[in-house]
Order: C-alpha cells, then structure tokens, then sequence
C-alpha cells in the first residue's frame, strides 16, 4: 500500500519538500504534526476538495517526501515558518484557510501571528496556543518531550525491540506501522524528533516569547481523550486571540483527522463558509 499522496516538488530554503496541491477555489492549508506526513489529510482532502476548495498539504520538512537535514537547529520554529511561507509563494497562494494538528497546530499558531493578514480563518486541532501558561497536568503527559531532547538514546529507546516502545507511546494506534515504515528510513526519526529538540528544550520553555494576539477567526478543537495535550490550553487560547473565537470539544483520542474525520470535514465546512 502506498502511504504517498500524489503531490509535487517545490524547492524552497534550499529543500525540496513533497507538496499536495488539489482542486481550484478558496484555498486551505493543512499542517500536519508528529509522526505524520500530508498523508494524515487523507480523508480531508476530497472533502474540501468537493467543497469547492483548493487544497495544499506538504509533507513539512523533516516528514514524508521532503527533505530531512540532520542538524537540530534547522528545526527552529523561524525557519518552519519561513518553509510555509515559501511554499505558499511558490504557489502563487495569498491568502488561506489554515488548519494545523499537533507540531502542524504550533507552526499554525506561529504562523498566523506572523502573517496575520494571509491567514483568513485558522483551525488548531489538540494543541492551544503556546503563549498560554503550562500548568503541571500539561507537564505530566508531555513528559516525552524532555525525553526526545536525549540525542541517539531517544532514537534507540523508540526503535528497540521491533519499535516496542513507540507503538506503546502512540497506543498501538491502527496508524502505527505506516509510521513505522516512513521514521525506518535512514535520517527519518532524527529530523521528525529534532521538531522537539529545537522548539521544545527546557531552554524554550525557560525563555517564552511574548506572543502578539491572533487577530483571524479561530476554532480550536480538542478530544477528550488525548492522551498527550489538555482541554486548559486549548480553552485558555481564548485570551490569546482578538478575533471571533469558537471551541468545540469531540469525543475520542489525539489524531483527529484519521479518527474523527467524518465530524472533523463537517466542521471545517461549516467554520470556514460561515
């Protein structure tokens, strides 16, 4: 089975990076996160396609078909925002719809405070605003974070025992192997893992950067079950944001667009025509 949507080439700060481009309209942006690729948007993609959009999901770099340098600080947020941008000028793209999950809602939020004026509408799965206070319950289940900053030890750790304690870390979700097979290849799970080592040091999280407030009109969206990130940050985004705000909270674990795709789509639609 082939775990590549069709896609194309675009070369911008100095890499190539896999990009699906599909369908004509209002354009959307879809961001994904850790261990993903585009391939996460799967079951969006048509959807809005059918809508009457058109539709870009790169694989970011470090994922999928892109290219993956070594170096951690490659990693750093600056330079992810500055690949999102270059893609879109490539793409003679002005102004968009953006959703974001995991890693892809953080570069979402970065994003949009940067270029405030293409980001039409923005959409945030599982993970709040980074300018929001991390209260301990947030700490406790992102514990993983600081055992990501280990070079080589972490990598080991994930990949023993035919990827015993990775499939345990993403409970054993029906996706693991298709993760499994893209993270095997050489260079793969250094650069996915380096997302966390250049954004997500107990240094990054000593020295917070004052965030301006997000002026487009935002849904977050959590579910109740993510094992990873809490419903307080995804609220507390709030008093983040100058625009219209709207949270809707589902039922169900943390990847929401492969497990809850049919009330994701219906959402997006909903959000983004109104």
């Amino acid at each position: 089975m082939s775990y590549i949507l069709e896609g194309k080439k675009i070369n911008v700060n100095g890499l190539q990076f896999h990009v699906v481009d599909q369908g004509t309209g209002p354009a959307v942006l879809l961001l994904h996160g850790f261990p993903d690729s585009s391939y996460l948007w799967r079951n969006q993609i048509q959807t809005l396609v059918n809508a009457g959009y058109r539709v870009i999901a790169p694989d970011l770099r470090g994922f999928g078909e892109s290219d993956k340098p070594q170096e951690i600080e490659a990693y750093n947020m600056k330079f992810l925002v500055s690949d999102v941008m270059g893609i879109l000028k490539e793409l003679n793209v002005d102004r968009v719809k953006l959703v974001g999950h995991d890693w892809g809602a953080i570069l979402g939020w970065a994003f949009t405070t940067v270029f405030p004026h293409i980001v039409e509408k923005y959409v945030p799965i599982s993970v709040g605003h980074p300018g929001v206070r991390i209260q301990i319950d947030q700490f406790e289940k992102s514990w993983y974070l600081f055992m990501f900053q280990a070079e080589h030890d972490a990598e080991e750790f994930l990949t023993q025992n035919n990827w015993e304690f990775f499939r345990e870390w993403c409970r054993n979700h029906s996706e693991q192997e298709k993760w499994i097979k893209d993270l095997s290849r050489p260079g793969a799970l250094r650069a996915a893992i380096n997302w966390y080592r250049a954004n997500a040091s107990m240094k990054a999280f000593l020295h917070k950067e004052e965030h301006p407030k997000i002026k487009s009109s935002t849904l977050g969206i959590w579910s109740s079950f993510d094992p990873y990130l809490t419903e307080a940050k995804m609220l507390q985004s709030s008093e983040m944001i100058d625009g219209p705000w709207r949270y809707e909270r589902l039922s169900g674990g943390h990847w929401v667009p492969l497990d809850q795709s049919e009330k994701l789509n219906e959402l997006l639609i909903e959000f983004f025509e109104n």
